[in-house]
């Protein structure tokens, strides 16, 4: 503007920098509001910016924070695995995507993103430590379908067993488990076992249609043809 202020230049340059004004005021906002715990008001106001700064990781991480608080995985995923393209050596997107992959119980993509942290940092703390986690966890789970596979239905009730000692602090582990060792149990013959199993990841999972049909196969070894 100051080196060659013709007139469409000063108001193109006035358009800017209004815009850049309310930008840095919208974001000021946005820090404030998440520091206050209103996440969904920081939501709002960093949806504004990011429809015009579209390229700021930063943002995009802030973002992201605040969906993990609102409980919207999905929606901290997109933002973080945009993140993570963004700025170079993230390791951090990559261990909070791996972080939430692991939470909602999806361990092979968990995996997947922990792998990608310790690419760029073979040394990264939290990475190598949460992958030790996942992949033990990964293991016993695909050893004990495995097993199922084979009909060896006791060896995966036990290796599903593992499968909950591993992992005691995210409940879906827990009840997938539960869901296979019903499976197994009701493959295997033992009718009582298996109902008294199904009944508990029912009791958690209404309308788990797996456990609901291995729960009637048991019912029917039983001839409790009604039930």
């Amino acid at each position: 503007l100051k080196s060659n202020p013709s007139n469409n230049e000063e108001k193109e340059a006035q358009t800017q920098l209004t815009k850049s004004d309310e930008l840095q005021r919208l974001h000021s906002q946005a820090l404030s509001a998440y520091q206050q715990e209103d996440y969904e008001g920081a939501i709002s106001l960093l949806d504004e910016i990011l429809a015009v700064c579209v390229w700021d990781a930063e943002l995009r991480e802030l973002r992201a924070e605040c969906y993990i608080k609102e409980g919207e995985p999905s929606k901290a995923i997109s933002d973080l695995k945009a993140a993570a393209k963004l700025k170079n050596d993230n390791t951090e997107a990559f261990y909070k995507i791996s972080r939430i992959y692991y939470q909602l119980g999806d361990h092979e993509l968990s995996l997947s993103e922990v792998r990608e942290c310790l690419k760029l940092d073979q040394d990264h703390k939290q990475c190598f430590s949460l992958y030790k986690q996942v992949k033990k966890l990964n293991k016993q789970i695909e050893s004990a379908e495995e097993f199922i596979r084979e009909g060896r239905y006791e060896d995966a009730i036990n290796k599903y067993d593992s499968v909950m000692k591993t992992e005691p602090e995210v409940p879906i582990y827990a009840t997938r488990a539960k869901e296979r060792i019903c499976h197994c149990l009701s493959k295997n013959q033992q009718a009582t076992e298996a109902i008294k199993v199904c009944t508990e990841v029912l009791q958690l999972e209404p309308a788990n249609v797996n456990a609901l049909k291995d729960r009637a196969e048991a019912y029917l070894l039983e001839d409790l043809y009604e039930e």
